[in-house]
């Protein structure tokens, strides 16, 4: 193909946010496919707070990206050439194409989607990984039960709109905390839930009392940071904490802070587990066949916000660490 292949490789390890100076912008040759691989034409690319840590060189759940790698992203495509038996031109794919417009490889832990089922972006937020994050985070993790407080923190967030309204259809008070009236509004108003608490605007302490009266039974935590320690000083007994993310920390310079009221998980009784969606990939069909029928039905909404072009993205990214973005993100490539 004549056609450049343009490419955000890692430069180097950034210290603190990810800058455009942090990726090297290369554009090479498109190839053609070898027995058992297959050539996808980048359409959407997810953009998630987790793409900060995997530039760090750490023990983490995936190895980092190497130096001059292509930055990882999953994303869905077009395969537009195939030496792959179980993928044909024409056939719509997801999985971890790369920040780049052309995925040349073997397709391992690829899936296809349909176009004509639902919007392709729709694949990368409720009906992609972000809701199977969610879907299992709260219900596997946290396991809420009818009545009882769930406090979702990036409750505007791809994960936490989402984690939310899960908790509102099992019949639990559902409180939000996010950055600025207009989130806090779309979520009451829009999604359904109790309350919401704008963390910019408010004293958190005063406001989890007003919302919260009698305590937190399951906390949703995509931030860590201030807002955790300040959920720990709501928690009831045998609540659960579950760490989704911590996106308040993934840019420090220093080290990462850690919950200094976390005493009271012991004089509660409570859990606080961890969450990493690969864990669950055998049980993804049973998410999606419910996060599907809730969307057909209305009880759950999936917002998508989409940005256009490639070439934008360090700058795109960079909307998850400022609070800029609303809903899921996501990178239209052309």
């Amino acid at each position: 193909m004549s056609t450049p292949n343009r490419q955000f490789l890692l430069a180097h390890r950034p210290i603190g946010p990810a800058t455009r100076e942090t990726f090297s912008y290369v554009e090479t040759p498109v190839g053609a496919p070898a027995s058992g691989q297959i050539l996808v034409e980048n359409l959407y690319l997810s953009l998630d707070p987790a793409m900060r840590g995997w530039m760090n060189d750490a023990r983490s759940y995936i190895p980092p990206v190497a130096i001059g790698e292509v930055m990882r992203a999953l994303g869905i495509g077009k395969v537009v050439a195939s030496g792959h038996p179980d993928y044909k031109t024409g056939d719509h794919v997801c999985g971890v194409v790369g920040v780049q417009d052309y995925f040349l490889g073997e397709p391992r832990d690829f899936h296809k989607v349909d176009p004509n089922q639902a919007p392709l972006p729709l694949y990368l937020s409720a009906l992609g990984m972000t809701g199977m994050t969610a879907y299992f985070a709260l219900l596997d993790v946290g396991q809420p039960k009818a009545g009882e407080t769930v406090v979702v923190s990036g409750a505007a967030g791809a994960v936490g709109s989402v984690a939310g309204q899960i908790a509102r259809i099992k019949g639990c008070r559902v409180v939000g905390i996010a950055g600025g009236a207009d989130k806090c509004r779309y979520l009451v108003e829009e999604l359904g839930f109790d309350g919401a608490i704008d963390y910019k605007a408010e004293n958190l302490h005063a406001a989890l009392k007003r919302e919260c009266p009698e305590g937190v039974d399951v906390y949703f935590d995509n931030v860590g940071g201030d807002i955790l320690d300040a959920v720990l000083t709501r928690i009831n007994r045998k609540a659960r904490i579950v760490i989704c993310g911590a996106i308040s920390q993934y840019n420090n310079k220093e080290a990462v802070k850690g919950p200094a009221n976390y005493l009271a998980l012991l004089v509660n009784r409570a859990r606080m587990e961890g969450m990493v969606v690969f864990d669950y990939a055998p049980r993804f069909g049973e998410a999606v066949k419910d996060i599907a029928g809730w969307l057909a039905s209305g009880e759950l909404k999936s917002k998508e916000d989409v940005v256009s072009g490639l070439e934008t993205f360090p700058e795109t990214l960079g909307r998850l660490f400022s609070g800029e973005n609303f809903g899921k993100l996501v990178l239209k490539v052309r």
